[in-house]
């Protein structure tokens, strides 16, 4: 793979930028359509208070293998890809949600700069 430009694994700015559009968007999902309210103390808000998160992990699960990536990583020129090639399947994309739900595999990083979650799933977000 290239160090830079297309086709480069895509760098931890990049990665910030889309998580937050996709939680943002999860966010404001939750909030029109499943009651969640953001302001609400945890002993009022019971279940709702997951709803943002049950969206964010529905809109990777969904996108991945059909978009080729979430809507943050398409909006900033990323794209998933498996690691060998060919379709990403369905099982992936639920390893690495799941993974990146619990947020530590995220956030450590090997030398190529491909975090823990991608790396059990067998797959590189590179720019596309």
């Amino acid at each position: 793979m290239p160090k830079a430009g297309t086709g480069s694994i895509a760098r931890p700015g990049r990665r910030i930028g889309a998580l937050l559009i996709d939680y943002v968007a999860a966010t404001i999902i939750a909030t029109g359509f499943l009651g969640f309210d953001q302001f609400a103390l945890p002993s009022e808000a019971g279940l709702t208070q997951f709803a943002p998160m049950a969206v964010f992990a529905v809109l990777q699960i969904l996108f991945i293998p059909t978009a080729g990536g979430s809507p943050g990583h398409r909006i900033l020129g990323m794209r998933l890809v498996r690691l060998g090639g060919g379709w990403v399947g369905i099982w992936r994309p639920i390893v690495r949600t799941l993974l990146l739900v619990v947020v530590i595999p995220a956030v450590i990083w090997d030398t190529d700069q491909r975090g823990l979650h991608d790396k059990a799933a067998g797959l590189v977000l590179m720019r596309a």
